[in-house]
């Protein structure tokens, strides 16, 4: 098998990702979002040119750090972690427009 192993573990961790933390993102920008997506895969596709499947270790360790940074984050913050609740305290923390 070649790299399908990687693309495809980008793609559950991409759907996994906007499905559970989608939430965290709504006013982000799209382009933002895709070039995120877009850097994330080039780095995989060069990681995986240079070591083989261990490019699956730069999908799994960032994700998990992200997660954990996350829930420290939100924590911190006293807004929950899988809900971004309350969602004005949210916004604010990321420089958001609470609009009633």
């Amino acid at each position: 098998m070649g790299i399908e192993l990687e693309w495809f573990c980008l793609f559950a961790l991409h759907l996994v990702g906007t499905s559970l933390f989608g939430v965290f993102e709504v006013e982000t920008p799209w382009w933002r979002l895709m070039l995120k997506w877009l850097l994330i895969a080039g780095l995989v596709y060069l990681i995986y040119q240079w070591a083989g499947h261990w490019a699956l270790a730069a999908i799994i360790i960032p994700a998990l750090a992200g997660v954990t940074f996350h829930f420290i984050w939100c924590r911190k913050h006293a807004i929950h972690p899988l809900r971004a609740l309350p969602r004005r305290k949210y916004y604010r923390l990321r420089g958001w427009d609470w609009v009633e």
